[in-house]
């Protein structure tokens, strides 16, 4: 599915199919069960999966300019990577306030991992040193009060310095990405692919609301993407999957990812 026009159009064919056997559906209806049909709970998390796989348009490199504030989420226990759709909670009242700055703005956000997860008020230099650029799909409320958001990554930033405000805040840099587009990295995507229908066939412990990322692997044609997405995917420590975010070039990060599923079938 390569774009939102495309969703829509299987949910007109389908309303006219049915309604050619008496069976009414409104538009809302029709898009819930599409999405279900690719494995996806909602419309929303569907929606959110084809903005996330849309090519980022020229603007979004300097999306988020240095010497600009933008808006920390520090996270524990999690790696966001670009192209990933994943929800968040938030609780603490300085993230809170990161996340009302970014949706009274852009709604963009950079989401950064915590060195150490029982620290309950990082400041930055707690925090790794790169991240990921992510947009604000949803931010609901939930019964505590804490924030339900649902993001989508974007790109991979560096962290530079910190930015004085009342939530954590910091100027950022794109990371570029080389070697994305040449043969050695296309190969070696393949590899990939090849190898993790053999890991995750030993290793089922991180599959529950990912599931629609695995299905999707062999559509995804961009190595740097499937490097990013496979990387989710594993059942790696939290210092492992950093260090591929860290990773700017394509070929590096695939072969680091077949070396980490290697080490995993062998340590089951």
């Amino acid at each position: 599915m390569r774009d939102f026009r495309d969703a829509k159009a299987m949910a007109q064919t389908l309303r006219e199919a049915l309604k050619a056997k008496s069976v009414s559906l409104t538009h809302s209806e029709s898009l819930e069960l599409i999405a279900r049909t690719f494995g996806f709970p909602d419309w929303n998390f569907l929606a959110a999966r084809i903005q996330a796989s849309q090519p980022a348009p020229a603007v979004l490199a300097s999306a988020v300019p240095t010497a600009t504030v933008v808006p920390v989420l520090a996270i524990r226990d999690l790696v966001f990577f670009p192209k990933m759709v994943a929800p968040v909670f938030v609780a603490r009242e300085k993230t809170r306030r990161a996340i009302e700055r970014a949706l009274a703005t852009d709604r963009r956000i950079i989401v950064v991992a915590q060195r150490r997860s029982t620290d309950d008020d990082p400041a930055l230099d707690a925090l790794y040193p790169v991240g990921v650029s992510a947009g604000i799909v949803s931010c609901v409320t939930i019964v505590d009060g804490t924030l339900k958001l649902m993001l989508s990554g974007l790109a991979r930033m560096s962290v530079l310095r910190p930015v004085e405000e009342n939530f954590l805040a910091a100027e950022v840099a794109p990371i570029e990405e080389t070697r994305g587009q040449t043969v050695e990295a296309a190969a070696l995507a393949r590899a990939v692919l090849d190898a993790y229908q053999v890991y995750a066939n030993v290793d089922y412990s991180n599959l529950p609301w990912t599931l629609p990322s695995r299905l999707l692997l062999p559509s995804i044609g961009d190595p740097g993407e499937l490097a990013d997405t496979v990387a989710s995917l594993l059942s790696a420590g939290i210092d492992q999957r950093q260090q591929l975010l860290e990773t700017g070039d394509v070929v590096t990060r695939l072969e680091k990812i077949l070396e980490l599923m290697k080490a995993g079938q062998q340590a089951a």
